[in-house]
């Protein structure tokens, strides 16, 4: 679960870099792009990616990940546009359940009592976790659904493929994160560059090193959950749960101490249902007398 814990932190850390990037006036389209460059650095020092022998390797997986990296992110924007911050978050959380089917019926991870349980109380973690006190501008977009509904599948499918890679022997899950990261870079830089010849945007350096820190977090985040996928190969249920729910939990806690943010009562609950959840869902052989 060290895996987990360190792919936690690196998620939580860009999101509190998107937040201040917000708050700064920070073009984040030109920061998520450099991102990439800065990923694909790292990828190259710490790992040496081999291009020599991609037999076999999912290409079609990698292509969809390097269009799904950049693409989703200018479709949860255009989401918290148009339908609002809170009905995108419930949208991304509840593309929870999607990476958790996949593991019962795509890869054929036992079903056991326990575990059903962790995950239902994972749902309730989810759903007191989210700020449902705040309101949505009512002037929304009526089509803002669709929005809504490409984030929760395009978060549950990213999950998916992610953990298809990770099955793939013969090419190093750092060699396929490493095309991935290309892909994306081409396809952000592409758009970008299309941007400042329109004139909808002005190309800045300070970007740059924005973008680079960001890399460096987001570099780590995917790092240490392809790990985890990799040492917990017989459960990516635990996996695809504890890292949403971990995600919630030390968010909860950032936003109350360094934004000083507040938490309702049923918010607080949550926290300690999320924690029961992953409990429950980490440690199912203390009750492995429970199967159907």
């Amino acid at each position: 679960m060290l895996y987990v814990f360190l792919s936690i932190c690196c998620s939580v850390v860009v999101s509190v870099l998107l937040k201040l990037a917000k708050r700064y006036h920070i073009d984040v389209f030109q920061a998520i792009t450099w991102n990439y460059s800065m990923a694909i650095l790292l990828t190259w020092i710490f790992f040496k990616p081999q291009l020599s022998n991609l037999a076999g390797a999912p290409i079609y997986n990698y292509l969809a990940l390097g269009i799904l990296f950049p693409s989703l992110f200018v479709i949860m924007a255009s989401s918290v546009r148009l339908a609002g911050i809170v009905r995108t978050d419930v949208a991304q959380r509840l593309s929870l359940f999607i990476p958790i089917m996949a593991a019962f019926f795509l890869f054929d991870e036992a079903k056991d009592l326990v575990k059903i349980i962790g995950i239902v109380l994972a749902f309730v973690a989810i759903m007191f976790s989210i700020p449902w006190q705040k309101t949505v501008n009512s002037r929304a977009n009526k089509g803002s659904w669709f929005y809504l509904l490409i984030v929760f599948l395009g978060f549950g499918v990213i999950d998916v493929l992610l953990k298809q890679i990770t099955k793939v022997n013969n090419v190093p899950f750092t060699t396929a994160i490493f095309i991935i990261f290309i892909l994306a870079f081409t396809l952000s830089m592409i758009a970008l560059i299309y941007q400042v010849i329109t004139k909808k945007t002005r190309f800045s350096w300070p970007h740059i090193l924005i973008g680079w820190i960001l890399g460096v977090a987001n570099f780590g985040n995917i790092l240490f959950y392809l790990k985890a996928h990799q040492a917990l190969s017989n459960s990516p249920s635990t996996v695809f749960s504890a890292m949403n729910i971990g995600v919630i939990i030390v968010g909860a806690f950032i936003g109350m101490f360094i934004f000083k943010e507040k938490l309702s009562l049923l918010n607080k609950i949550g926290i300690v249902v999320a924690v029961l959840a992953i409990v429950i869902i980490s440690f199912p052989q203390t009750l492995s007398f429970l199967h159907i």
